[in-house]
């Protein structure tokens, strides 16, 4: 339906489901153009009709009038020997899951029941790349009616669901869940969807329902065009009933002619004859759930190895605003010189354009010979980013990463550019540990396991310290392995902080920044997100500047620390300004109080 509205002249943008009530003759005319064309299944123009999806246009208390009102525009508009079947896709997205399970479950339940009150049929679920999402609104439809109920997948052409398991499992637990038929749609052409069928162990068990998309689209001088035409759609529709399906219809990029040359295909068809011929077929070679491979074995420790047995430092240098490096590359040198167990890039902190923190992060890693520790925030990259990011940073050999939501564009230096956010830092994390498992972003197989060491941030500079906590304890349950906190300025707000996390079972990395001046410290006390001097600071840092400035920061910074060590095993100290010479004093206090205050006791093992 929407592809098909598009190459009539709806602009990609609109709101499809709303010209239910605001253009209904198009939609009626499309339903009718299908039917003529030979198609007996309809479904209802309510694809993305969910509150979720509606709430983009304002239309999220709409949802019953533009159901009801998709059930009415396809029963008027085609024949009585044609079925009605309410079409749902998925509340949560394609790889996006900022709605929760449980909101998702309350739109399906919402959408279901108007389209069930409209009168439709059957219930035709689809688009779902979650197979677990897929169940539940299987479930939920269950609940709510008998009638006979479609649930579609969208996998790769690998024959793999959404979450790695074999296509044979998701079908069996769908079935379990109440569905009556299963199957395949978009994402793949007939070709991908094929090679999907071929690898079914248990083919017809269930009857399956089948709509591919018009072959991969292209994207040429501002218009999407999608090339398998319709012999050879037709063509593969008779190599897709033979493979089980049952229902074969289209998706995306599909027309009126794919679909009368899928009717034409199929007239003559005899399913008990493709079911007696696969049942005297050789048995099908035997199959597999994907599953990744073990371990890769790590090549050296990490900062929770470190942690562990000692006051541990990472130290973040910021990459460069410009195409310079020669100080970054020194500062990480002198860090590391000093003791730093790790050095930590930002991901265009504060929105603002700095050079890429991956390469720099292989640059220190190969030339200086420190751990880097790579931030990745959610702002500048897609899913697809996202995962090639992280693929390339497996490849070089860096494993220790901080997920971060990152600043909205708009306040940064380039304030028109798009702040993407497909994800959160929650999603992020679970996305990376899936990778750990050695399953792509979609589901698919990587051959190998990745061993990311995933941290997350803290605020403790907030109102309300446990609800902070609260929200860390859910980053912890995706799957964080450590805890980097944001700078703190006040040596009563580390012992409260302490108190409120000591029952956490992960490191945490508190957050101390020495500040360049007084007028510096006003600025982020003020004008930062995320940071809060204390007044006592404040008042030692007012009017200072230059070289008094940096050194009464120190020696504020050195208090801290003092508090901090007593608590904390984990420290997080943030260059200011790549003045890399401040952070480096106090990575060596670090390490010399450390050593003289709190002593490596040896244990059996090491003597």
């Amino acid at each position: 339906m929407g592809t098909y509205l598009y190459q009539l002249g709806v602009p990609i943008g609109v709101c499809a489901e709303e010209l239910n009530e605001t253009r209904p003759e198009v939609i009626r005319d499309v339903h009718r153009q299908y039917y003529g064309a030979g198609a007996r299944l309809i479904e209802t123009n309510t694809f993305a009709a969910n509150r979720h999806k509606l709430a983009r246009f304002g239309l999220e208390r709409s949802v019953d009038a533009i159901n009801r009102a998709g059930v009415e525009l396809a029963r008027t508009s085609v024949g009585p020997d044609a079925y009605v079947a309410g079409a749902i896709g998925s509340a949560r997205a394609a790889g996006r899951v900022n709605v929760s399970r449980a909101d998702a479950e309350a739109a399906y339940d919402e959408q279901m029941s108007a389209l069930l009150s409209g009168g439709v049929d059957l219930l035709l679920l689809e688009t779902f790349y979650d197979a677990d999402d897929a169940e539940a609104a299987v479930r939920i439809a269950r609940r709510l009616t008998d009638k006979p109920l479609i649930c579609q997948l969208s996998v790769e052409a690998d024959g793999a669901a959404p979450d790695g398991r074999s296509l044979d499992d998701a079908f069996a637990r769908l079935a379990d869940a109440g569905a009556d038929i299963v199957g395949l749609n978009c994402h793949s052409g007939p070709y991908g969807i094929i090679r999907s069928l071929e690898k079914l162990r248990r083919r017809g068990e269930l009857p399956l329902s089948i709509f591919p998309n018009a072959g991969l689209p292209a994207y040429v001088d501002g218009t999407f065009s999608y090339p398998a035409g319709p012999d050879y759609f037709g063509e593969n529709a008779l190599t897709l009933a033979k493979l089980g399906a049952r229902i074969v219809g289209g998706c995306c990029g599909t027309t009126p002619a794919h679909i009368e040359a899928v009717a034409k295909a199929l007239a003559s068809f005899r399913p008990e004859a493709a079911d007696d011929a696969a049942a005297n077929a050789p048995p099908l070679r035997e199959t597999v759930a994907v599953r990744a491979p073990a371990e890769p074995i790590r090549r050296e420790p990490t900062i929770l190895d470190a942690v562990r047995e000692r006051h541990t430092v990472l130290v973040e240098l910021d990459p460069p605003r410009d195409l310079n490096i020669d100080k970054f590359m020194k500062g990480a040198k002198a860090l590391h010189e000093a003791g730093a167990d790790a050095i930590t890039m930002a991901d265009n902190s504060l929105a603002m354009t700095r050079m890429s923190n991956s390469a720099l992060a292989y640059l220190v890693k190969e030339r200086v010979g420190a751990r880097p520790l790579v931030h990745i925030a959610c702002r500048d990259r897609n899913l697809i980013g996202l995962q090639s990011h992280l693929m390339g940073l497996h490849a070089t050999g860096i494993d220790h990463v901080l997920a971060i939501t990152g600043d909205p564009a708009r306040f940064g230096d380039l304030p028109g550019a798009s702040s993407v956010y497909d994800v959160t830092s929650f999603q992020i994390i679970k996305m990376i540990k899936q990778m750990n498992e050695g399953l792509a972003f979609s589901g698919k197989a990587l051959k190998e396991r990745a061993n990311f060491l995933v941290g997350t941030a803290l605020n403790p500079n907030v109102k309300h310290l446990h609800k902070a906590v609260e929200r860390l304890e859910k980053k912890i349950e995706a799957g964080a392995d450590y805890v980097m906190t944001q700078p703190v300025y006040d040596p009563e707000l580390i012992v409260r902080l302490h108190e409120a996390t000591k029952h956490l079972d992960i490191p945490i990395f508190l957050g101390i920044m020495p500040f360049t001046t007084g007028r510096n410290a006003e600025y982020l006390h003020n004008e930062v997100p995320g940071i809060s001097l204390s007044d006592d600071v404040r008042r030692r840092m007012a009017g200072l500047e230059g070289e008094e400035g940096r050194r009464v920061s120190l020696e504020i910074s050195k208090e801290l620390l003092d508090v901090a060590m007593e608590r904390f095993k984990g420290i997080y100290l943030i260059t200011p300004f790549l003045l890399y010479e401040m952070t480096a004093e106090l990575t060596r206090y670090v390490r010399d109080r450390a050593q003289s205050r709190f002593p490596l006791v040896p244990t059996r093992e090491m003597e």
